[in-house]
């Protein structure tokens, strides 16, 4: 990641972001105060924080800018070489960079952006969304328009929920690798997890409709899913 180094002003900005990224992580958007962050970074200015980024959700903005860009870099290279036509291959060119981070030690960037997301959900914070590089969020909005696009078969309010679980589910599947490679638990082999959550997530995306489910759907109508997504 250290092509992201220029994206911060100064080695003490990137030291409380690649802090403010592990705290996080480990404890939670709201388990940790600036003053802590700023402790652990070892400054002795309680204000570096306030300083640098103004605030905690210009820190959280900060993590993004810091991280996103290699990310994004590797999924358009990734996109360039799959089958844009292929649900598999598209997910894989998309959600295999993160897996890549995931398995890397030097990082808590998963572990944070799932931190983030449950943050979401439990908070209704969600309206509340980090400011993004440009770059970054089109990368998002692709990836959803393209498996809008490769799921035909499915009704939009149906497709909609299939596409943010499995966005979810892929963050959740990666962030706990993540902390098992931390904690240098016993795991499988890198390719054969990568390989087996790609064929989950797609057989989820993919499955036929139940009746019972066609049957709820025509009760509820339109349904909204309320989830964002960073990652």
């Amino acid at each position: 990641m250290n092509s992201a180094v220029s994206t911060l002003p100064s080695a003490s900005a990137r030291r409380i972001v690649e802090v403010a990224e592990r705290l996080f992580a480990m404890h939670g958007i709201d388990g940790v105060s600036l003053r802590q962050i700023a402790a652990a970074a070892g400054t002795a200015n309680n204000s570096a924080v306030n300083y640098h980024f103004g605030s905690k959700e210009g820190l959280i903005a900060a993590i993004f800018q810091y991280r996103l860009p290699q990310l994004t870099s590797e999924r358009k290279m990734l996109a360039a070489r799959s089958d844009p036509d292929d649900l598999r291959s598209r997910f894989e060119a998309y959600y295999l960079p993160v897996l890549n981070i995931a398995e890397a030690t030097d990082n808590y960037y998963v572990s944070f952006v799932e931190q983030l997301q449950r943050r979401w959900a439990s908070t209704g914070a969600s309206a509340t969304l980090p400011d993004l590089p440009t770059e970054g969020q089109h990368s998002i909005e692709d990836f959803r328009n393209d498996l809008e696009r490769l799921l035909p078969h499915l009704d939009a309010p149906l497709r909609r929920i299939r596409i943010a679980t499995a966005m979810s589910t892929s963050l959740y599947a990666a962030a706990d690798r993540e902390r098992a490679v931390a904690g240098d638990v016993e795991r499988p082999p890198f390719e054969l997890f990568v390989s087996a959550l790609l064929d989950g997530i797609v057989g989820f995306l993919e499955a036929p409709v139940s009746d019972a489910t066609a049957k709820w759907l025509g009760r509820a109508g339109d349904v909204a899913t309320h989830r964002h997504h960073v990652l």
